[in-house]
């Protein structure tokens, strides 16, 4: 089932705003972004983008029960993370500005026969009111603008007492760091400008913005970039690779036992390919 966000009365801020386009008209950037994932979300196959492995699930299993809470994501994609939470009893809102990716979760929440609340809406001016969520979360947002500090402090602004707010983005010291800036340069990067982000520069990111942080994650790329890079590359020949190579077992078990190793070394936040801060608000 999908709500409209005029349901939402709990949540939908009652106000006069300006209108979308006159609010994304102050930034050229942000409208290239826009054209550049609505053409994204516009044929894609769900089945052949990479979910975002488990690594957001499991951050939010920390947090205790989801059930009857305002959960919203913010520059929702395909939307795939929140069904999770929707089926642990969440009360679900995906957010973006990208028509197509709004159509996209709609046909999952159709097909999986979810109720979740579809809302477009610009995230540096969120149609919500204040202290009206209980937790907000984005990946692979922030690093889509050259001053993210207003989606921030929107999230602040949106969340109860007590609330949480999740950010997860690409880590800056990384070889996919290179790559991406290269081709951004070349203008062959699927997604248009991006930055990157260091585990400290996130952190006082949300504390500027009047959080605190609960904690923060990392995590590798799986599979791993090298392999993603060759699989693009085999497209371009009509040679499609599977989305995950075959594991050798006693490989596989190898890396696993580095992983866990790793991990627990302050240097780790430098080698994850993505990194992510859940930050509160006080109560």
């Amino acid at each position: 089932m999908i709500c409209k966000s005029d349901v939402l009365s709990h949540c939908v801020q009652q106000t006069k705003q300006k209108s979308r386009m006159e609010l994304y008209s102050s930034d050229r950037r942000r409208q290239h972004n826009q054209t550049v994932w609505e053409k994204f979300w516009e044929k894609q196959d769900i089945a052949a983008v990479y979910p975002n492995s488990d690594r957001i699930i499991q951050q939010m299993r920390e947090l205790g029960s989801l059930q009857n809470k305002w959960v919203m994501e913010i520059g929702a994609g395909s939307g795939r993370d929140g069904f999770h939470l929707a089926a642990q009893g969440a009360r679900m809102i995906f957010l973006d500005y990208a028509e197509n990716s709004l159509k996209l979760i709609s046909a999952l929440a159709q097909q999986n026969a979810t109720k979740v609340y579809l809302v477009r809406a610009d995230a540096f001016h969120l149609p919500f009111k204040t202290l009206s969520l209980d937790l907000v979360y984005h990946q692979g947002l922030l690093e889509h603008f050259k001053d993210c500090s207003g989606i921030v402090r929107e999230n602040y602004r949106v969340l109860k007492s007590g609330g949480f707010a999740l950010a997860d983005v690409p880590q800056r010291y990384h070889f996919y760091t290179l790559v991406k800036h290269i081709l951004i340069a070349l203008n062959k990067w699927f997604a248009g400008w991006e930055t990157e982000f260091s585990i400290r520069q996130l952190m006082r990111l949300y504390q500027h913005a009047g959080f605190s942080i609960h904690h923060a994650y990392g995590d590798w790329m799986r599979p791993s970039f090298l392999y993603r890079m060759i699989r693009e590359v085999c497209k371009k020949f009509s040679w499609v690779l599977p989305l995950y190579p075959k594991n050798l077992p006693i490989l596989h078990s190898w890396r696993r036992y580095l992983r866990v190793k790793i991990k627990r070394l302050p240097i780790a936040f430098n080698t994850f390919m993505d990194i992510g801060v859940i930050a509160k608000k006080a109560d």
